[in-house]
C-alpha cells in the first residue's frame, strides 16, 4: 500500500505543499450495490470464530446449582491426605465380602483377632483392589488362574469345599444342641439295639 501521508514538494512558483489525498488500496465494501437493490456479503460480517459462537448453544448454569455440584463433587472423594479414594459404591458383592471379614474369626480356628460389635457398616470411603504378583516372585507362590476367585466369598467357598470344615462343625453344634431331645435317644436306641461285642 502507498503511504497516505505523502507530500507533493512545492516549487518555486507555488512554494506551499499538500498531502496526497490517496488512501491506498481499500477492503472491498460489505455492501454491493447492483442498480436500485443494495445487497450485504453476510460471510464477510463476522469473523470464524464468531460466527462459530453464534451457531453453538451455550449452557447456562445456576451459580447456586453449581456450587452445590462442586461441593458433593469435592465430597465424593476423602481427600489428598488419603489419596482421594472414593466413595463406597455399597454392591451386594461388597456387602457380603464386609460382612464376612466381619467375622472372619470363624474362618481359621489358629487365628485370633479382636471381636468387633455392632452390625456390620460399611466404610465411607474404601477401594477394592487386586494383588499382582511381580515377575521376580516363584511360580509355586502364586495362585492359578482357575483358583481364582472375583470375590472373597467365592475364595472362602471354594477352601470349605475342600476342607469340609464348616460342615463337620455344623454337625458337631446339631449333635451338641439335640442332646436330650427325642431324637437323641432315638438315635441312642437305635445304638444300643446294635449290641456291644465283648472280647474285642
Amino acid at each position: 500500500m502507498q503511504q497516505a501521508n505523502a507530500v507533493v514538494k512545492g516549487d518555486e512558483k507555488n512554494p506551499y505543499t499538500f498531502p496526497k489525498l490517496n488512501a491506498g488500496e481499500l477492503e472491498k465494501p460489505y455492501v454491493a450495490s447492483k442498480g436500485a437493490v443494495a445487497s450485504v456479503d453476510s460471510s464477510r460480517l463476522l469473523d470464524d470464530k464468531d460466527r462459530k459462537q453464534a451457531n453453538s448453544t451455550r449452557k447456562v448454569e445456576d451459580p447456586l446449582t453449581a456450587k452445590k455440584a462442586a461441593v458433593e463433587k469435592q465430597k465424593a472423594t476423602a481427600g489428598a491426605e488419603w489419596y482421594n479414594l472414593p466413595r463406597t459404591d455399597l454392591t451386594p458383592e461388597l456387602k457380603r465380602d464386609l460382612q464376612l471379614l466381619k467375622m472372619r474369626g470363624v474362618l481359621d480356628p489358629h487365628r485370633h483377632y479382636k471381636k468387633e460389635g455392632g452390625k456390620m457398616q460399611a466404610p465411607e470411603y474404601s477401594q477394592v483392589g487386586t494383588i499382582v504378583e511381580g515377575p521376580t516372585e516363584f511360580y509355586t507362590g502364586r495362585i492359578e488362574n482357575k483358583k481364582r476367585k472375583k470375590t472373597f466369598v467365592e475364595e472362602v467357598l471354594s477352601g470349605e469345599q475342600e476342607t469340609r470344615r464348616f460342615k463337620r462343625k455344623y454337625g458337631e453344634l446339631q449333635d451338641k444342641k439335640g442332646s436330650g431331645k427325642k431324637a437323641y435317644y432315638k438315635a441312642l436306641k437305635a445304638q444300643r439295639k446294635g449290641g456291644v461285642k465283648k472280647g474285642g
